[in-house]
Formats: C-alpha cells, structure tokens, sequence
C-alpha cells in the first residue's frame, strides 16, 4: 500500500486546513487509516483514526473538537480536516494504514505511511 499525504501548508492561528491522503496498491476499505503528527524535537504522536467503514472515528484529547477525520473508500482517500488550529499543532503530519488491526493510537501498529505533509500555525 503506497500512501501520498497533502494538504498542508502555512497558516495564522484560528484558521483551518483540510489534509488528504490518497491510497493506492492494496485494499483500501479492508485498512484501519490513522493520522500522526510530529513536531521538531518531540516523538510522533497520535492524532485521529478512522475504522474500515468510516463509521467509527478516534481523536487525541489535543485535537477532539476540532479535527475531524473522513474516509471515501469509493476515492481510496482519508481526509484530516483542522480547525481552530493553534501553533502547537505545528508538525509534520503523516497518514498511516494497517490491514490487521481493529483501532490503534500507537504508531507502531501501523505497517504502512505516507511521507508527510508540513502544517506550519503561525501565532
């Protein structure tokens, strides 16, 4: 499964910004898709995941209610949308996927990423 990330970009504190992240090579509807982020200096951390159908969603307390994550399995692609985005949401953002796994916020469960995609929020 090959992942391409985009979407992110340079933005002022309180505005908001929409992730994609297209899926190709491998049975897009059978994985669990999750966002991570990290910042300069700090550990890859979890943000959001999407169960298989779309039907369950799973956030970091950081980012509950204000991000919301999407999946299209017609498109093969997962979307991060980020509002009310502050400056330490600054990060490289990643989308990940896993074929076995029911849900996870652990990075390492993942078996497939995509290269990241850069979210700047200037204060």
């Amino acid at each position: 499964v090959q992942l391409q990330a985009s979407g992110g970009g340079l933005v002022q504190a309180g505005g908001s910004l929409r992730l994609s992240c297209a899926a190709s090579g491998g049975s897009f509807s059978a994985a669990i898709m999750g966002w991570f982020r990290q910042a300069p200096g700090k550990e890859r951390e979890f943000v959001a995941a999407v169960s298989r159908s779309g039907s369950a969603t799973y956030y970091a307390d950081s980012v509950k209610g204000r991000f919301t994550i999407s999946r299209i399995n017609a498109k093969n692609t997962v979307a991060l949308q980020m509002n009310s985005l502050e400056p330490e949401d600054t990060a490289l953002y990643y989308c990940a996927a896993d074929m076995n796994i029911r849900q996870s916020a652990r990075d390492k469960d993942y078996e497939y990423w995509g290269q990241g995609t850069q979210v700047t929020v200037s204060s």
